[in-house]
């Protein structure tokens, strides 16, 4: 085990997976209490409309992914919140149409090949320099709004009308909320892949919360388990030559296997 550090790229793949690890785990406790899940898939596949067209344009597609997420999410949180739509139709239509988005762009500017691919599944090997510094630099700032605002998220999550009613800012910290886990989407796709993370963001979750324990500790569980998958899964890839964002998402789905096992009633 030891002798994977010998090399700089599974550093980094262990550091960024770690990072989004506890990013993910975080996040996505307030996510599923609000049974908002299929935001990351959404999210995901917005986010890969960002990396097409930073392929296409040659910028860097984290930066791009990140930006286009953080728009999309917020247009999302208007359509709810300001026009009255139901959350699954925007989403739906979100889903579809940057999935159709993407792939139009690629396909028109030819640039489908093994980079593209790496987005679509995963590439934690491939993780640079420059990506860890920006999933430093963003997921610090992401989970300092999480810690700074977690009683208020907390409250919002259990029960938005009375939340409002208490005088909390519903409506902003609801966006705050999306812009944060459109950042840590966009962030994730290097890692785990458009098609895995949401996988990431919410199975953590769901297992802590067979153990029924109170909200903190699920969410210290959620990391706990999060952090497993990514060191296991990391090793199990590099033993095994195995697609790393596919193994830690199957390591993520033992642990769910185990929790439910383990709290049948």
């Amino acid at each position: 085990m030891i002798d994977i550090f010998q090399y700089d790229f599974m550093v980094n793949a262990f550091l960024a997976g770690i990072i989004i690890a506890v990013l993910a785990s975080v996040s996505g406790s307030f996510i599923v209490l609000r049974r908002y899940a299929m935001l990351t898939e959404t999210l995901a596949h917005v986010a890969l409309v960002g990396v097409a067209i930073g392929m296409v344009t040659e910028q860097n597609p984290i930066w791009v992914a990140v930006l286009v997420s953080v728009l999309s999410a917020w247009l999302i949180e208007y359509l709810r919140s300001y026009l009255g739509l139901y959350s699954d139709s925007i989403l739906a239509i979100f889903l579809s149409g940057s999935l159709a988005l993407a792939v139009v762009i690629v396909s028109v500017a030819g640039s489908f090949n093994a980079s593209l691919f790496s987005y679509l599944f995963g590439s934690i090997l491939s993780v640079s320099d420059e990506d860890l510094i920006i999933m430093l630099i963003f997921g610090s700032l992401s989970m300092t709004v999480l810690l700074g605002l977690f009683k208020e998220f907390y409250f919002i999550a259990f029960d938005e009308e009375v939340a409002q009613v208490s005088g909390l800012k519903v409506k902003l910290l609801n966006f705050l909320l999306v812009t944060i886990i459109a950042v840590i989407i966009a962030l994730s796709i290097r890692v785990v892949g458009t098609l895995l993370i949401g996988a990431l963001m919410v199975i953590p979750t769901i297992s802590a919360l067979r153990y029924r324990l109170g909200f903190s500790k699920t969410i210290m569980l959620s990391l706990l388990f999060s952090i497993s998958a990514v060191l296991v899964g990391m090793a199990l890839s590099y033993n095994y030559s195995l697609p790393s964002g596919a193994t830690i998402v199957l390591v993520i789905l033992v642990i769910f296997i185990f929790s439910m096992l383990m709290n049948r009633k």
